[in-house]
């Protein structure tokens, strides 16, 4: 009875055992569940990711259009010139002023000389903003300013890039055109003050470059289009000016003198016919000059009559010498590219107008000495926003 009783539990147990073992199955991996495999992408977007590889690898190989100095301060960048771009601009101009259609006789960009004895920024900002502002097609022009140290000072240099991010400006040292000058000029007493009024007859000798450009005096505000002048037709002509007729030769150089002269020399820059000394000064705060056309003696010309004449150099006033060595050498511009004073009755009418602000007044070594105050506030008008900002005072 015992025995009987005993069986049934020992069965019980057995099943259980069996449900447990059913419940957990084996770890043998033979009966276990498979992993799934990920998902294969789409070819489609196999493609994509490589051809976007690709694009982003060629990328690597186009040119660059922007660039930083390592002597920059102010670490900008700045964009290369384009002359694909500038085209572009030209010929659509073409079809709107004929005068532009000259500006590509070489390289199709209209180049500004200025000369600067002494450093003052706020002068060439003026200078810079009023003939871009003045001008139809501003990318055309490139500015070309000859400061005491040229491209070595790159802080000067930097501070008007940031005012005129996306101008053609350029730094040049003066050195080499005052050898130039210093060299012909044995025994001529020649002040650093005076080389302003022959340098842009001298600096294309030095720069072959330029072939054809215009030569603008630093304080000049300009209202006119300065690209008008570079379509003009100079035919024979090296140089074209405006006349002052508001100062006359006989006010520099004695009648009776100047026909002795003419009378005893025989150099090829003298005129063969009487000289008409009532004639007016041309000014040369504004030039167009083709340096091809140029004669090569013009420097020589100069420094003879200077010499001959026994001009003294003058703080003020027009330079007998150098108007002498141009008489009936120049093609006569309209008179609305006269530099006038801001004060004037005929500056409405006037293209170019003398800076009437605050200046640095430079030393006979060429530094900035003194500063000038204003004579006016035209000068305002033309100046950059952010000149105090990035200049200082």
């Amino acid at each position: 009875m015992s025995s009987s009783s005993f069986l049934p539990s020992r069965s019980s147990a057995s099943q259980r055992r069996t449900a447990q073992a059913s419940d957990n199955p084996n770890t043998d991996g033979t009966h276990g569940p498979v992993l799934e495999q990920a998902p294969t992408p789409k070819p489609i977007f196999q493609f994509i990711a490589l051809g976007l590889i690709v694009f982003l690898g060629l990328l690597q190989f186009l040119p660059a259009t922007h660039f930083r100095h390592p002597s920059d301060p102010f670490r900008i960048w700045v964009p290369f010139n384009s002359n694909t771009s500038l085209s572009k601009t030209r010929d659509s101009g073409d079809r709107n002023s004929g005068s532009i259609s000259s500006i590509s006789q070489d390289d199709g960009m209209v180049h500004i000389v200025s000369w600067m004895q002494c450093l003052d920024l706020r002068l060439l900002a003026v200078l810079v903003n009023s003939t871009l502002s003045g001008s139809r097609y501003p990318d055309l022009l490139h500015f070309h300013l000859f400061v005491p140290k040229g491209s070595e000072d790159m802080v000067s240099f930097y501070k008007l890039k940031v005012l005129f991010p996306h101008s053609n400006l350029e730094f040049h040292g003066q050195e080499e055109v005052k050898k130039v000058i210093r060299t012909a000029s044995t025994g001529v007493k020649y002040s650093v003050q005076n080389f302003e009024e022959i340098v842009p007859f001298v600096i294309a000798s030095v720069h072959q470059s330029l072939s054809k450009f215009i030569y603008m005096s630093p304080s000049v505000i300009v209202k006119g289009r300065v690209e008008e002048l570079i379509g003009i037709d100079l035919s024979n002509y090296a140089i074209a000016a405006a006349d002052d007729c508001s100062e006359r030769l006989n006010s520099y150089v004695n009648p009776d003198v100047l026909d002795a002269i003419q009378r005893s020399a025989s150099q090829r820059w003298v005129s063969g016919k009487p000289y008409a000394v009532n004639s007016c000064m041309p000014d040369l705060g504004m030039l167009l000059i083709d340096a091809r056309k140029l004669e090569k003696y013009i420097l020589e010309a100069f420094l003879w009559w200077k010499k001959v004449i026994n001009q003294r150099d003058r703080s003020i006033g027009r330079s007998p010498a150098i108007a002498l060595a141009l008489y009936d050498r120049y093609l006569k511009l309209s008179s609305s590219w006269l530099v006038t004073d801001s004060t004037s009755s005929v500056v409405n009418k006037s293209l170019a107008i003398r800076y009437d602000g605050p200046m640095t007044a430079c030393s006979e070594f060429g530094d900035g000495a003194n500063m000038e105050p204003a004579r006016g506030d035209l000068w305002k008008q033309h100046l950059p926003p952010l000149f105090y900002q990035m200049v200082g005072r």
